[in-house]
């Protein structure tokens, strides 16, 4: 076995295929968890759980408190922690110069832009342009926006996801679309966001104009995550080391599920659950049954791997959700507490919920990266550091 960075490398074929099952068996047993522990909750609750059986899960709006400037601050704490952390990044950065790469852009990021240019203005209606191709435009934009941030990473890093990674990268789009009807299925119980706009007269309708774009979530936030690595990094010991034990590892697996399972009984105080308690999922999952992490490099002080697809995540919402405003098909959203001060169809304190929604992302790519290659995603790209 060799060791770098805390990331153990298997050197035989048969530890590679240990690697792997171990991998897919904490993508399962998180889905299972993440789907069962509400259920389970609302059963212990003495709650019915017919209506959150049925496979579509469709949103529907669903009514909650009025803001509260307390519930609103407390709220917004988390969010201005990772801000002065980002701040504290940022500040500490190792300033390097990048030499501009020499290669041209390639002919499929081009595609990519054209799609955008052809796909934002029927999103928004330009023209009169009939309704029915109005609700099929976020795929093309979403696969546009995914071929262009990759175009940009191969231009000025002579490497992209899509042409260095392939397999793994491909294997995203399916991962992307059973992680999402995940937090669909999560949604039935906080109720924070309802879709407008589409026209499904059964469910196999809903299903298939929902998917693909579904498809298209965790392969964005990859190809974002890629493009931030040619700006100026985080040195690989500018932060407090942090150890990663098997008791913490428990205590977020207990944490995480019991949060699950509360998010029916009391939706208006534990929504950002929603997008909290599947880190602890996954995280302790791939602790215990695999011995080592996506966040191992933390040992070392180095915070890359979970600042950097937090804040391309982020990144990701503004565009989505620049697009989603002006879109016919669409979603809305409906928070406990903050349903106020809309940076397009997103409440400001909604935000937040990209920074987690990042780190999933990356957890699951992460094992999707052991399923795949065998070894681990990070580091993601020619940076060995």
């Amino acid at each position: 076995m060799g060791v770098a960075l805390g990331r153990t490398f298997p050197t035989s074929k048969r530890n590679c295929n240990n690697l792997r099952r171990r991998a897919l068996c904490v993508l399962l047993i998180a889905a299972a968890i993440i789907w069962a522990a509400p259920l389970l909750g609302l059963i212990a609750a003495g709650k019915p759980v017919a209506g959150c059986l049925g496979f579509p899960a469709r949103t529907r709006f669903v009514p909650h408190p009025p803001f509260d400037w307390v519930a609103f601050l407390a709220l917004s704490l988390p969010f201005a922690g990772m801000v002065a952390l980002y701040g504290a990044a940022f500040a500490k950065m190792r300033i390097r110069l990048v030499a501009r790469a020499e290669q041209p852009f390639p002919w499929w990021s081009w595609l990519g832009l054209i799609l955008i240019a052809i796909g934002w203005p029927i999103a928004w209606g330009a023209a009169s342009v009939p309704d029915e191709w109005r609700r099929h435009t976020f795929t093309p934009l979403w696969l546009g926006y995914i071929l262009a941030v990759n175009g940009l990473s191969f231009r000025y890093q002579s490497w992209a996801p899509l042409t260095h990674r392939t397999a793994w990268f491909v294997s995203l789009f399916p991962a992307s679309v059973v992680v999402w009807w995940l937090f669909e299925h999560l949604n039935r119980f906080s109720g924070n966001w309802y879709y407008v706009g589409l026209e499904a007269s059964d469910d196999w309708s809903y299903f298939a104009q929902t998917t693909l774009p579904f498809s298209t979530v965790i392969p964005a936030v990859a190809s974002t995550w890629a493009w931030l690595k040619r700006m100026p990094r985080i040195g690989a010991e500018s932060f407090v080391a942090i150890g990663t034990h098997a008791l913490p590892a428990w205590l977020a697996l207990a944490t995480g599920s019991i949060a699950l399972s509360c998010i029916g009984i009391w939706p208006d105080l534990l929504f950002p659950a929603l997008w909290l308690a599947p880190i602890f999922v996954l995280y302790a999952l791939q602790r215990l049954l695999l011995g080592q992490t996506l966040f191992a490099p933390l040992r070392h002080g180095d915070w890359r791997p979970l600042l950097q697809p937090a804040l391309a995540a982020l990144l990701c919402g503004l565009v989505w959700e620049l697009w989603n405003s002006g879109s016919l098909a669409k979603w809305h959203y409906s928070i406990p507490y903050a349903q106020r001060w809309h940076v397009f169809e997103m409440p400001l304190v909604g935000y937040f919920g990209y920074l987690p929604f990042g780190i999933e992302c990356a957890l699951v790519m992460d094992l999707m990266a052991r399923c795949v290659e065998r070894r681990a995603v990070w580091p993601l790209g020619r940076d060995r550091a």
